[in-house]
């Protein structure tokens, strides 16, 4: 590789350079400054998620005097998307990650317990659940050989559809894209045909008409503008789940002290930042959302038939989670 070809990539072209190296690579790939490592996630930039990567890369370089340099790629621009990123820092292809939590249920299902469904509905009730949590997500990290940096929540879940979802028979044989095992056993109940598909796989079905409506916020659907195909959203109170950002642990560990107390710093500052901002993002995308022509069905127009088939529904599904998560992770509810 010649010596002139660097700065002829565009930052595109970087960030996808950057992440084909295998972990050990970026760490040595690296500038006089210190080392340049790529952080992906399958979500725009422009929601909870993707706000949190670019902030923890603006602080990262501040508190490590720019020897520590993120390089944000989103959209899922590898293909990578759920467990595929945890998989990829685990092997050593890519240096961080930012994965939302329900598509970490096959590697345990201790990630799905955000994402449980009407148990952690509000933000409070969700910073709560992950205060009591953190511990044990950090040390089921630590086994995929990734320190845990920062847990971002996302808005609370609703339905979007082509119409209002507000009586127990909008639910009948409705194609429902979901995020999680656990959702999939929720919509069922309910009697709508589920599907647990990662955002970016969704697209093309919701497109095609293949899929009817979708598990999600206000803020995933923002980004993703689902209004073109999905122009209602029904506030169900869902869930209030997570997206988890990690670091390969060699990459960390390799780190003299002060840089090490730098990422830790950058951590807690976005962790402190993304929550902070939920409130404001949800009036946010409740407008852009009106702009854009969505009708919203807020929860009190929701009929109690439906309120109370989607509880009676959840409450199944929480008892199976708790027997296959175990002891250890159902007590925290």
């Amino acid at each position: 590789m010649g010596a002139g070809f660097l700065p002829r990539l565009t930052r595109r072209g970087f960030t996808r350079l950057g992440a084909a190296l295998p972990a050990g690579m970026i760490a040595r790939h690296a500038t006089a400054q210190g080392a340049l490592w790529t952080m992906a996630t399958e979500y725009p930039a422009n929601t909870v998620s993707g706000g949190g990567v670019a902030f923890f890369a603006q602080r990262l370089a501040a508190e490590s005097a720019g020897h520590l340099t993120i390089l944000p790629s989103y959209d899922a621009d590898f293909g990578l998307k759920g467990a595929g990123i945890v998989e990829a820092i685990r092997s050593g292809t890519l240096a961080a990650g930012c994965s939302f939590a329900g598509a970490l249920g096959p590697i345990d299902p201790l990630f799905l317990m955000s994402s449980l469904p009407f148990v952690a509905t509000t933000q409070a009730k969700a910073r709560a659940l992950l205060d009591k949590a953190a511990g044990l997500y950090a040390k089921r990290f630590q086994r995929e050989g990734q320190r845990l940096l920062y847990a971002a929540p996302w808005p609370p879940s609703g339905l979007w559809a082509k119409q209002p979802i507000r009586l127990p028979s909008d639910m009948v044989a409705l194609r429902v894209r979901v995020y999680d095992a656990t959702g999939v056993d929720v919509f069922s109940a309910a009697r709508a045909d589920a599907v647990n598909l990662s955002f970016a796989d969704a697209g093309p079905r919701i497109a095609s008409g293949a899929v009817q409506a979708v598990l999600s916020s206000g803020d995933g659907g923002a980004g993703r503008k689902l209004w073109e195909h999905l122009p209602c959203f029904t506030e169900i109170g869902y869930a209030v789940p997570l997206s988890f950002a990690t670091l390969a642990a060699p990459l960390y560990d390799r780190l003299p002290i002060g840089l090490q107390q730098a990422v830790d710093r950058a951590a807690v500052a976005t962790q402190a930042h993304v929550w902070e901002s939920l409130a404001s993002r949800l009036s946010e995308n409740y407008a852009q959302m009106r702009v854009n022509g969505v009708a919203i069905t807020t929860a009190d127009q929701v009929t109690p038939e439906l309120a109370g088939l989607l509880a009676k529904a959840a409450s199944g599904a929480i008892e199976k989670w708790k027997r296959d998560a175990g002891t250890e992770a159902a007590k925290l509810l």
